[in-house]
Parts: structure tokens; sequence; C-alpha cells
């Protein structure tokens, strides 16, 4: 063995028994360690905390009962407290807690009026977001006899005078709100021919309409969608 290798062996044995002594010093645990301190807490946090530890105050909690009459104060608005409708509401929100009357009634008059425009526009991909799938059905059945026959229906939405909710129940996890609206519409329908066979193209027409429409209380999905219809004729 040359003078080289014995210098190189010697280095390595000494490395080894230099690891060894560490390892039985550095890894040995005397029940006296102190816990890492986080460097990220400031030094005067802790004893602060301890400070604090006596001083914590318990806020009162809400009355459930105060909570829920809260929640109602916007649903006696639309209906008299002790009334079939307003009971109904109040049961539908304790469902949905997110259910607001005058919401939903802003979101029925934008309903209304697209489902009536996509209706006589023939636009089935508007009304198919709207409504169920019967009344859907129904809709696009209406629209492709009346593309069948060749006709046109030209409409101009002028308003609606006022929307109400007439009726609402809830069956198991399905809400139902029935609205009554009273609108005004220009409608004229055309044959092939171009010819007015139904309807007045300059005169405002009233129209009330009963629509009814529903959502499952479970879905995430916010929207309600058409489910029936009924028109009132005076």
């Amino acid at each position: 063995m040359s003078s080289n290798d014995f210098i190189t062996l010697f280095f390595l044995v000494a490395a080894v028994l230099i690891f060894f002594q560490l390892r039985s010093v550095l890894g040995r645990r005397t029940g006296n360690e102190k816990p890492p301190r986080d460097l990220y807490t400031p030094r005067d946090a802790a004893p602060a905390e301890a400070a604090d530890a006596g001083k914590v105050v318990t806020l009162p909690r809400r009355d459930a009962t105060t909570e829920d009459e809260d929640r109602f104060a916007a649903i006696d608005a639309f209906a008299a407290p002790g009334t079939p409708l307003n009971e109904s509401l109040r049961a539908l929100n304790k469902a949905d807690p997110a259910f607001s009357p005058k919401e939903f009634l802003n979101g029925a008059r934008m309903a209304y009026e697209m489902i009536v425009m996509a209706y006589a526009d023939g636009d089935r991909k508007t009304l198919k977001n709207l409504l169920s799938r019967e009344v859907y059905d129904g809709f696009d059945a209406a629209i492709g006899e009346r593309e069948a026959r060749g006709e046109k229906v030209k409409s101009t939405f002028v308003g609606i005078d006022k929307a109400e909710i007439t009726h609402a129940e809830t069956k198991g996890s399905e809400a139902q709100i029935t609205v009554r609206i009273a609108s005004q519409l220009i409608s004229a329908t055309y044959d092939k021919a171009d010819v007015l066979i139904e309807g007045d193209a300059e005169n405002v027409a009233e129209v009330n309409d009963v629509w009814t429409f529903a959502r499952d209380t479970r879905s995430r999905d916010p929207n309600w969608k058409l489910v029936a219809t009924e028109s009132e004729h005076e």
C-alpha cells in the first residue's frame, strides 16, 4: 500500500469515528429541549396572549326567533302576517334562506319579457334555458307549427304594469311560486304572403298571465324555471 493510500484510509476511518461521536451527542434527547420558536411570531406575542387569557368576553348569541323575524320582515312587506301566502313564503325562506320576494319578482319580470320575446322570435335556445322540459316542449311545438305554415310574429314589448305573487308552496325540496303579471304588448302575426292574420301592428294590447316558476332548493343553481302558464281573459 502506498503512503497516499494509507493517508486516505486514515482520514476515512477518522471521519467515521467523528460521525458516530456527533450522532451519539446530537441525537440524544434529554427531555429538557425547548420547542422551536416561530420566526413569524413577534417576541412579545406570547406574553400578551397569556395576559389576555383571562379577559375573554363571550358575546351574547342572537336569539333564533329574532333572526327569523329579521329575515321574515321582507316577506311581511309582500304578504300580511298570518295569511296563507305569508306562511307559505316563510316556509320557502326556511328551506332557502337566500330567498327574497323582492329579488324573485325582479327576476320574474325579466324572465317574463325574455320568454315572451323569445317565443315571438322563435328563439328556442333562450326558451330552453328558462322553461321546464314540459313547457318547453309545448312552446317548441307551437313554434314548429307556426314555421310550417310560414307565419311570422312581430312583437314589441311595451312593459309590465303589475307583477304580484299570488301563491307559493314547497313540495319536498321543490319550491313553486305563482305570479300574476299584467303587461302591455304590441303583437301581430303575418302569413307567408305577409298579410296580417292576427293581432295589431300598431295598438298596444293588455295581456294578463298567471305563470308558475319552480326550482329545487337543494340545487346550487339559483335560477327558477317556468313550469306552468295560464292566460286570464277579462
